[in-house]
């Protein structure tokens, strides 16, 4: 897929999750318009910019050790290694990478994974960078190795992506326990490797943060399926939130570990969006995070988009992973709620 494809269905991942109303500094870092409105951006910035937004539709992860990573693309035997800063340290068949990763652990430069682990996961059309400032926070909060885990989103469909995670984790064997931190549709992609999962693996699984997450679908996808164009530049995982939701859904298992949802609102019935019926965070309802089952729930006052970076969530985010409850927030300032 070319890369003007590849971004113009970003786009259209971001309107489903990401709506106009939000504002602009709330978009994922990933996206192009965020690096459009960069007043000092050169040629070569927007370049790399535009490199890195198509990437994070493109490649998933395959191998992660703390920051290094091997990567794919989904149905290809195409996969390359990226460093902690995101340059690709080398690029062929998957068993060239795996040599020039053992090359890399040999020479001590790639540290195992060991102990407590959390994997963090980003949403639907957008990439790792997007949690960064949620990733920072629980490194400096939580006894335990923080992980990102990035997968090709609008490439490839949520069985994928949740395949990707599986061999991830198949990759982890001294992470004694592991839990999971999702926004929006990393949600799915978790629910679906625990319908995938090896029992000795679920047994690994220690607590589970669910932020934004459409449990329940998404009226706003259901919203776009009524216009035939945006229906036809769908692909993915997209599409399948849009048309295969009643299919996708019978995948997805409840945690089988104590999970707690964040779902941003108002706290009344009108919600951020005048186009969702009742609260909402502007994309996702209430109503919609919802999950039987769930250990905690908690609805803070933040938008969609925003809630990697919102002070609040993220230490309610640090408390459900340390106690499996969602301690009182600190009052955020007025501004962190728009």
């Amino acid at each position: 897929m070319s890369v003007p494809r590849l971004l113009l269905s970003g786009w259209l991942a971001c309107s489903l999750f990401l709506p106009a109303s939000a504002r602009a500094d709330e978009m994922p870092v990933d996206s192009a318009k965020a690096a459009s409105e960069t007043p000092a951006a050169t040629d070569a910035e927007w370049m790399i910019i535009l490199r890195r937004s198509a990437d994070s539709l493109q490649w998933s992860d395959d191998i992660i050790r703390h920051d290094w990573r091997l990567q794919r693309r989904p149905g290809m035997d195409v996969c390359r290694i990226l460093d902690p800063r995101d340059e690709v340290m080398h690029e062929g068949s998957r068993q060239a990478c795996l040599d020039a990763l053992a090359t890399l652990e040999r020479a001590g430069r790639v540290q195992p994974v060991s102990g407590p682990t959390v994997i963090v996961l980003h949403g639907l059309g957008e990439g790792r960078r997007s949690m960064r400032p949620l990733v920072e926070h629980l490194r400096k909060t939580i006894d335990a190795t923080v992980l990102s885990f990035g997968y090709a989103s609008t490439s490839a469909g949520i069985d994928d992506h949740g395949r990707s995670l599986a061999a991830v984790i198949e990759q982890l064997p001294a992470a004694d326990s592991i839990s999971f931190v999702g926004h929006s549709m990393g949600n799915l992609v978790v629910r679906r490797w625990m319908g995938l999962a090896a029992e000795d693996d679920l047994a690994r699984v220690r607590r589970m943060v669910m932020l934004g997450p459409p449990n329940q679908g998404s009226e706003l996808a259901r919203m776009v399926a009524k216009i035939s164009v945006l229906v036809a530049l769908s692909n993915g995982a997209a599409r399948e939130l849009v048309l295969e939701w009643n299919k996708i859904s019978q995948d997805l298992a409840v945690p089988p570990c104590p999970f707690g949802i964040v779902a941003g609102g108002k706290g009344d019935d009108r919600g951020y969006s005048s186009f969702l019926a009742g609260d909402d965070d502007a994309v996702v309802r209430v109503e919609e995070t919802r999950l039987p089952g769930a250990h905690d729930f908690l609805i803070l006052p933040v938008h969609h988009a925003a809630m990697m970076k919102n002070q609040s969530v993220q230490q309610a985010t640090t408390a459900f992973l340390k106690t499996g409850r969602f301690a009182p927030p600190t009052a955020a300032p007025a501004a962190a709620a728009k």
